[in-house]
């Protein structure tokens, strides 16, 4: 199931008003009838975040994609609209990682995707 903007940000301040201050929203994508993907991510509602909360937002390409060839375009788009910055999931030797194979980086992968948002930062506007 999910939950709206709205609703996010209801239980969000829940949270942060019973006196937790940690407080980081995770999108991880939306479970839909498309096969191609684990789910669909929802990069609008990172954006919408950006405008409505102090929060920090950040994106998990790993569950969203469900496959380790889509992660660094999806690192890509979160970096383009302002997420404050991605979880991934990565297993040193995949073929015994015992869930979520599929869509676990190898190390050389996350350096590369690690290095190229870091060459991204680092440009002016």
């Amino acid at each position: 199931p999910s939950a709206t903007i709205r609703e996010w940000l209801c239980a969000a301040e829940y949270i942060l008003l019973e006196g937790n201050p940690n407080v980081i929203l995770c999108e991880r994508g939306l479970r839909t009838f498309e096969r191609e993907t684990r789910n669909t991510l929802d990069l609008s509602s990172v954006a919408a975040l950006r405008e409505l909360t102090h929060l920090p937002v950040i994106v998990d390409p790993s569950h969203a994609a469900g496959r380790d060839e889509l992660i660094a375009p999806l690192c890509r788009a979160a970096h383009a609209v302002g997420a404050d910055g991605v979880i991934v999931e990565m297993h040193p030797c995949r073929e015994n990682a015992l869930c979520d194979r599929r869509q676990a980086l190898s190390p050389g992968q996350l350096r590369s995707i690690t290095n190229e948002l870091q060459l991204v930062q680092a440009r002016p506007v």
